[in-house]
């Protein structure tokens, strides 16, 4: 399985927190899908040694539910892929030297700012809410629940972890999904049971877990041909696939080479980045300033973004310069990077591996 997607740094994901509520209808069968009892399907693909298939058969159909999403074997095929490939059906998973990354998160932050190792330790020996110390937490952790929750204590009790981190927990995927907690935070419309805490807390759930998982990886509306590109979106960034193909088309019209990861703009500065500068060059052949360029460009994390003259004018050009039909999706070239990464990894590596998870549960009788 992959290691899940634990970051310490912002992640590509931020481009996508667009508020989307849930539609009031089950979005509609394609032509030859047929509805499914969804619990009944859970149950019939999740391996016989998860002990709590009733469990992740109740929630998934709940989501389903909720979320008005096709009651298909595809689409649970799909979610049930992505919870094989990042948990193990697991819904808080290990995570191999956990401890040793904690540690090195922490006196990563202290050198920062300049505070001795030495005292970062002696403070951390201190008693936390649960009557353990600190310290003994930290060598003990081995699950993103119970650091998070570490995190949160020393945020709240302790004056050097208001110094190191603010209100800042550094834990920022969770669950069996391993969606991104910001992700989840930002999409809670519709969620179906009374939450007892935070939206974070939530995600380290079963139940929530899976609904903010699979409302990452289903609930909003694409042209994709496969589900392929779904996968590749759920790790790179809602539309990363499409975005990948739109600078790839953008690079053939203008003839500026272009990493293909599917930033379209710079979310962190006004500054142009290099795609929007490939297109500026585009500008008086499509009849647009650099302020439309730039208007239209912040659509790119929505679907209306394939409705701008921005987007089909770089089709028409690019199409026109290569003389044939160029494609409509592409897996983004995005390198993974995470503490807890140890191989040379990439965001078509984890769409492919979870197409073949996805596969192979269709295939299953």
């Amino acid at each position: 399985m992959a290691a899940p997607q634990f970051r310490f740094a912002p992640t590509l994901i931020v481009a996508a927190l667009v508020l989307a509520g849930c539609s009031s209808e089950t979005t509609p069968l394609k032509k030859g899908e047929k509805a499914i009892d969804v619990a009944s399907v859970v149950r019939q693909k999740m391996p016989a040694s998860v002990k709590n298939r009733d469990a992740w058969a109740q929630n998934i159909a709940r989501t389903f539910e909720s979320q008005k999403l096709a009651p298909t074997e595809e689409n649970v095929c799909s979610v049930l892929a992505v919870a094989q490939q990042e948990s193990n059906y697991q819904a808080d998973p290990a995570v191999p030297g956990l401890n040793k990354i904690a540690w090195q998160e922490i006196e990563r932050r202290a050198a920062k700012l300049h505070i001795p190792a030495l005292l970062v330790h002696t403070a951390l020996k201190m008693t936390s809410p649960d009557g353990k110390s600190y310290s003994d937490r930290l060598d003990a952790v081995r699950t993103e629940k119970q650091l998070s929750a570490i995190f949160d204590d020393l945020i709240d009790t302790v004056p050097l972890g208001q110094q190191l981190f603010g209100s800042f927990n550094p834990v920022h995927t969770g669950g069996p999904m391993q969606v991104s907690i910001a992700f989840a935070e930002a999409h809670t419309q519709g969620y179906p049971w009374k939450r007892e805490g935070t939206v974070r807390q939530e995600v380290f759930t079963l139940r929530g877990g899976l609904w903010f998982g699979t409302y990452h990886l289903l609930n909003y509306p694409a042209s994709y041909s496969a589900p392929l590109y779904r996968f590749a979106d759920f790790n790179a960034g809602w539309y990363a696939s499409r975005n990948a193909a739109f600078q790839n088309a953008v690079s053939k019209a203008s003839g500026v080479k272009l990493a293909l990861d599917g930033d379209l703009i710079r979310y962190d500065s006004r500054e142009a980045g290099k795609t929007e500068l490939a297109i500026r060059k585009l500008a008086s052949q499509l009849d647009m300033s650099n302020g439309e360029i730039r208007s239209q460009l912040e659509k790119g994390d929505a679907f209306s973004f394939e409705k701008t003259d921005l987007y089909t004018g770089v089709y028409k050009l690019a199409e026109k310069k290569s003389g044939k039909a160029l494609p409509k999706e592409m897996l983004p070239g995005i390198q993974l990077e995470s503490p807890k990464i140890t191989r040379n990894l990439t965001t078509a590596w984890f769409a492919k591996r979870v197409d073949d998870r996805r596969a192979k549960c269709m295939a299953q009788n």
